[in-house]
Parts: C-alpha cells; sequence; structure tokens
C-alpha cells in the first residue's frame, strides 16, 4: 500500500472535521455524543504526534460513539463514514 502524502492526510483530517462539526450542529445529536465530537476534533488538531496516531486516537473516540444506543442513525452512518476515511491513514 503506498504512503499517504501530508496533503491527503490534510484533505483527509479537514473532511472527518467537517463531518464532526455536522454532528455537532445537529439538533438531534445528544450531548455526550457532542462533547465526544469535540474532543476528536481537538485531537485532529494536536501536533504533537504523528499523523497515524491521530487517526487511530480518533477512530476509538468515534468507534466508541457507534456503540451507544441512544445515537440517531444519520450519526452512527457520519461515525462510519469517519471511520472509513481514517483507516486510510498509517505511520
Amino acid at each position: 500500500m503506498p504512503k499517504v502524502s501530508i496533503e491527503d492526510v490534510k484533505k483527509a483530517f479537514k473532511n472527518v472535521e467537517d463531518l464532526l462539526n455536522g454532528m455537532m450542529s445537529d439538533r438531534g445529536v445528544p450531548r455526550n455524543i457532542k462533547r465526544v465530537a469535540q474532543k476528536s476534533i481537538n485531537e485532529l488538531h494536536k501536533e504533537d504526534e504523528t499523523p497515524g496516531v491521530l487517526s487511530s486516537n480518533v477512530m476509538y473516540m468515534v468507534d466508541d460513539l457507534s456503540q451507544d444506543p441512544n445515537i440517531p442513525f444519520h450519526s452512527r452512518t457520519t461515525i462510519y463514514r469517519i471511520i472509513s476515511i481514517l483507516e486510510k491513514i498509517k505511520d
């Protein structure tokens, strides 16, 4: 598998951030899920870790959300999209 370029990583992180911001602005999403979405966005902006570590940290956070029984179905689909985007980023 070819290594992902820095531009691709930035683009992927921007896409993930947009999806997370969409979840946070959705009034049907519970507050606990919005808190984790905000923590995930903050994690993406850290510069002291490699992109692979950041993506796995965020994948771990949002994967826990997908198991939450209170999450709306459309938000669960968004979480699966986020995981799909982040799975491509490795060190």
